[in-house]
């Protein structure tokens, strides 16, 4: 029997790209010795070599990580030092959100504006690896447990901070009403980080504002929804469940969502729009029937015990290893999603023992 029909003719070239790329690779390392100070120049020759070749970029950028793992500790830590002193990206990301937090949206954009259009596209996957950053280990999980990489995962450096940098753009943009290009560059942010749901719920608000439909809009929340893990942005997504549902004349569905909202955000504009839908249409909905609705739109109503195991899980690890910065900070998240009481005395205990932490190293 030929089974040549049911081959995909894409994702053989791609495997032929990966083999070739492989081979290239095999050979450099092959030639590597024991010096590497020699090493480095032979690389370096190397890159010259290929430049011109069909997958150039991918076999620099690991050209480029060989000569890297060539270097002493000590250069290491020099060129690192070099790139902290010269980042070009903290520098004006750090100036664009002191702009930010004084109300000047105006010269921040100006700001980032010049600044991304001046440089390189950074970062861009290619037909081997893919480049991605995660602003804490639990983003990182979510991320491999509901997507994972179709090629080799990358790590953008910390000292890079390319995912705020396109989100504060995204943002301010918005602001702007230039919708069209803050809609790419969150969805830059989102290549960037996939899992981060403060880039979707500005991309909701994005798809609220331009589309003639709420298609995008209610997709977008629902992806968010999935991968939410903390009470502030459980609260947003059920309250833009309940903006669709309106829209959608589904005043019943709009209020079980607006309702299931305040489980996690006490918010006064969504108690006053609750109490306004109620009384306008005459509708009364015990806390059952608000579930009812909502399950049988298959809107989920607990967040993933996945991500609750590993807030938890992270949160104990970091408290073993008495990093309690880091340990409160997820025992806080945790809390804002379940609320139990000994959540809230654990966070207590610890803040306590980080406040006399503090000043034992100041005395």
């Amino acid at each position: 029997m030929n089974n040549s029909y049911n081959r995909n003719p894409i994702k053989d070239e791609v495997h032929i790209i990966i083999y070739m790329y492989q081979k290239v690779i095999e050979d450099i390392r092959r030639n590597l010795g024991g010096n590497n100070e020699l090493n480095c120049k032979y690389l370096i020759s190397q890159i010259e070599i290929y430049k011109t070749h069909e997958n150039s970029t991918e076999i620099i950028k690991e050209i480029s990580r060989m000569i890297w793992e060539c270097l002493t500790p000590e250069e290491q830590e020099e060129f690192e030092r070099i790139v902290n002193e010269e980042n070009s990206i903290k520098e004006t990301l750090i100036e664009a959100e002191f702009y930010i937090q004084n109300n000047d949206y105006e010269t921040a954009l100006e700001k980032l504006d010049t600044f991304i259009k001046a440089q390189p596209k950074f970062y861009e996957n290619d037909e081997i690896n893919e480049y991605h950053s995660f602003p804490n280990p639990l983003e990182e999980l979510i991320f491999n447990e509901y997507i994972g990489c179709e090629k080799e995962l990358r790590f953008i450096p910390d000292n890079q901070p390319l995912e705020d940098l396109f989100y504060d753009y995204g943002f301010l943009l918005r602001d702007a009403a230039r919708l069209d290009e803050a809609e790419d560059a969150l969805k830059e942010a989102l290549r960037i980080n996939p899992v981060s749901t403060r880039i979707i719920l500005e991309l909701c608000d994005i798809y609220r504002m331009k589309a003639p439909t709420f298609n995008k809009f209610y997709f977008y929340t629902m992806d968010a929804l999935r991968y939410a893990y903390s009470g502030y942005e459980l609260a947003r997504i059920y309250r833009n469940l309940g903006f669709y549902y309106y829209e959608e004349n589904n005043i019943e569905l709009s209020i079980a969502c607006y309702r299931y909202s305040l489980k996690y955000e006490n918010e006064p504009f969504t108690q006053e729009r609750i109490k306004q839908l109620e009384k306008s249409y005459n509708i009364s909905l015990t806390e059952e029937k608000c579930k009812e609705l909502m399950k049988s739109k298959h809107i989920k109503l607990e967040v993933d015990p996945f991500i609750i195991e590993n807030l938890e899980k992270l949160a104990i690890e970091y408290e073993n290893d008495n990093m309690l910065n880091q340990s409160l900070f997820f025992y806080r998240l945790l809390y804002s999603i379940n609320k139990e009481n000994s959540i809230f005395e654990k966070i207590k205990k610890l803040d306590l023992m980080l406040r006399k932490q503090k000043k034992n190293l100041i005395i």
